[in-house]
């Protein structure tokens, strides 16, 4: 099992996850041209892809899912509410679920869960090849008791370290963007992250992905420090970029 990023932030995000010879993409946050020339750059092509899975409307995570989809006749995974938000019009197939579902695509076996964001239907999800399971767990603003439980079980996780609260108020956003951030419905701050590690024992992660890493409200450093009050080391943290994203990791 393999997993990558096309790039992870506010201007576009996109994983990528093999599971033997099953191959998905996690959102498509990029224009199609720009979607294919970051595909190209870890070795594939777009029509390798057996499907794409959607976690909410937000363009970030959704701008570029359609054109995609058209384009190389992929299935699209997405919450029923995610659909009828009407900004993923025009996809070649829609496989749509109830807020949780189990879904299985190809090799790979993947729950879908409900997550507190602001969006239509939001889901995040976790993905399984043989003993190996993966979490893909950004945009959200809380960590609920049903999270903690879902993601418990994962080999690796990709984690949303959204912002720095001191950084967030301190800013220049407007005042209902920064609510809108820092609320429950909103994004995690690396504090918020560190605690989910120390619910679900993330000293044992094979791999943590520091994700959905603010350009304008968090630092490297700080996220670092958030992370040595919970991990004894940080020689499994691997950050991921808005420009580069990250290049393969291997779970097995």
């Amino acid at each position: 099992m393999q997993f990558a990023s096309l790039g992870s932030g506010s201007r576009g995000n996109a994983t990528l996850v093999r599971g033997g010879d099953t191959l998905v993409m996690i959102d498509c946050g990029f224009s199609l041209r720009e979607t294919t020339r970051r595909l190209a750059r870890i070795g594939i092509h777009p029509a390798e892809l057996d499907a794409l899975l959607v976690t909410h409307e937000h363009a970030d995570h959704a701008a570029g899912v359609a054109a995609l989809s058209a384009r190389y006749q992929l299935p699209v995974y997405m919450t029923f509410g995610t659909a009828a938000s009407g900004r993923l019009e025009g996809c070649h197939e829609y496989r749509c679920f109830n807020g949780e579902a189990d879904l299985h695509i190809g090799e790979l076996a993947v729950r879908a869960v409900r997550v507190p964001h602001d969006a239509a239907e939001p889901c995040q999800y976790r993905l399984q090849w043989r003993d190996c399971v993966l979490g893909v767990l950004t945009d959200l603003g809380s960590v609920t008791a049903h999270v903690v439980a879902e993601f418990s079980a994962c080999t690796s996780l990709v984690l949303e370290f959204n912002h720095d609260p001191q950084m967030l108020w301190e800013g220049g956003y407007p005042p209902q963007v920064k609510h809108r951030i820092a609320g429950d419905w909103g994004h995690l701050s690396n504090e918020q992250a560190a605690d989910l590690l120390r619910q679900i024992d993330g000293s044992s992660l094979v791999h943590l992905v520091v994700a959905h890493l603010s350009e304008q409200n968090n630092s490297r450093v700080r996220a670092e420090q958030a992370l040595r009050s919970v991990l004894g080391s940080l020689d499994t943290v691997v950050f991921a970029g808005q420009s580069a994203g990250f290049d393969w990791l291997r779970l097995n």
